[in-house]
């Protein structure tokens, strides 16, 4: 007989581990301490939903760097094909974009979120909106042979802890402590989020209670945030709402290259944001020392510098001016501060440009220079980089390897990927696996 499974969280994850668990037969309750479903869920993808990605499995692992190869199991249990066939039987279908980005049809997140609250109403998930969840009630018990009894517990220091000095004490979950009392439980699921949007529920709650049951915590940062940035001359902010396409962007800490991407990207009032950015933040994010952090922008990547200088050689024949070139060159609104940086008066004749002046133009077009100050606070960063060890979950059933009965989903997970809907299928794949082996779980204990 199945038993009950109480999941923590009804973000993306939670949904499909409430929804899952309930498919293979468990009693679920889905605590979520707002008042809808899918908060995040529903703003991601700029509120078009980018809810995956058709890249095939070696490129979704890849996308996690390090720790990518703990979600084979995963992926390989659900896959982005199997969410748009999920999506698709609940009547929301999908469509494909530009680098393999999965959208709705529809081109609303808040669709693919309700259909997955529809989902759960259907198949009779106790759904308890405006709790939170306060700890983890633990049960922790020496084999009989040892002690011949049990005693329950709600702190454990150690999943290692012992009963004897040499024999093991095993921990099961048994419920969840929120106001008022605690919700029994024969397997629980933390589906909590990160520390990013915390506005959405996600303030760091599920790192608490992992590491009170004896979880390592990777110290959680920001992850694929914007980055503010600065320059000599103050002219970053004068670029605001500029949008690059077809660029390149290297990032330098201490001369030292460490990053590379090539896309689009923004400039914003604070410095800079857009999809390569948000790749490069993922680096920097892991950076112990950040006081001298370099950002080239190669605005003609697809050209070398003797292509550049022989084109510039070519063009300079002419008799315009200067600033009526550059639109040849450049985006309309880069061109006075690109006259600027290259100290060539905008009258300037370009058939009266010197060897000089020219090289400086080539040097500021292959590596237009910022500085990067910080990164964006968490509240604006879309992932969160850290969480609960990996070392201390099954890949296969995402149980904890400290306390049985007890699964990880999502974000709360050592697990961050580049943009592109890589983060929101490890979510939904994660919370599956997680959803099915708790009910089955649930009902072995």
């Amino acid at each position: 007989m199945m038993g009950k499974v109480v999941v923590i969280g009804g973000g993306a994850g939670g949904m499909l581990a409430a929804g899952r668990a309930a498919e293979c037969g468990a009693k679920v309750v889905l605590l979520e301490r707002n008042s809808i479903l899918g908060k995040k869920l529903r703003i991601t993808g700029k509120g078009r939903g980018n809810v995956t990605n058709t890249a095939d499995l070696e490129d979704f692992i890849a996308a996690f760097g390090p720790n990518g190869k703990f979600l084979y199991g995963a992926f390989s249990r659900f896959s982005a094909q199997d969410l748009r066939d999920l999506l698709d039987r609940l009547g929301v279908p999908t469509k494909v974009e530009r680098g393999g980005r999965v959208f709705p049809v529809s081109d609303r997140a808040s669709d693919v979120a309700d259909a997955l609250d529809h989902w759960l109403r259907e198949l009779g998930v106790d759904i308890r909106f405006g709790v939170k969840a306060g700890s983890l009630a633990i049960h922790s018990s020496a084999t009989e042979s040892q002690t011949g009894q049990t005693s329950p517990t709600n702190h454990q220091p150690s999943a290692f802890a012992t009963a004897s000095a040499d024999k093991p004490t095993i921990n099961h979950v048994r419920g969840v402590e929120v106001f008022g009392g605690m919700i029994p439980a024969d397997a629980v699921v933390l589906a909590t989020g990160g520390i990013t949007y915390p506005k959405t529920g996600s303030t760091g709650d599920g790192y608490r209670m992992a590491a009170e049951v004896g979880h390592t915590i990777i110290t959680p940062t920001p992850s694929l945030s914007a980055l503010e940035a600065s320059a000599s001359g103050g002219w970053v902010s004068r670029l605001q709402g500029l949008s690059l396409r077809n660029v390149s962007a290297t990032l330098y800490a201490s001369g030292k290259k460490i990053g590379a991407a090539s896309g689009e990207m923004l400039f914003t009032h604070f410095g800079v944001s857009g999809p390569i950015i948000l790749t490069l933040s993922k680096v920097y994010a892991k950076l112990e020392d950040t006081s001298d952090v370099q950002l080239s922008i190669n605005l003609k990547p697809a050209l070398s510098r003797e292509q550049l200088d022989h084109r510039l050689i070519r063009d300079f024949a002419q008799t315009r001016q200067f600033k009526n070139y550059l639109p040849e060159l450049l985006p309309k609104s880069l061109i006075p501060v690109f006259i600027e940086l290259v100290e060539i008066p905008a009258e300037t004749r370009v058939n009266t440009i010197t060897n000089p002046h020219r090289k400086r133009i080539i040097d500021w077009l292959v590596d237009f220079r910022l500085t990067v100050e910080k990164a964006r606070p968490a509240d604006e960063a879309i992932v969160t980089a850290g969480g609960v060890s990996i070392k201390e979950i099954n890949p296969s059933t995402m149980e904890s390897r400290l306390v049985r009965g007890l699964y990880f989903v999502g974000e709360i997970i050592d697990i961050d990927a580049v943009t592109g809907g890589y983060n929101l299928q490890a979510a939904f794949s994660t919370g599956w696996v997680a959803g099915e082996n708790g009910a089955r779980g649930s009902a072995d204990g």
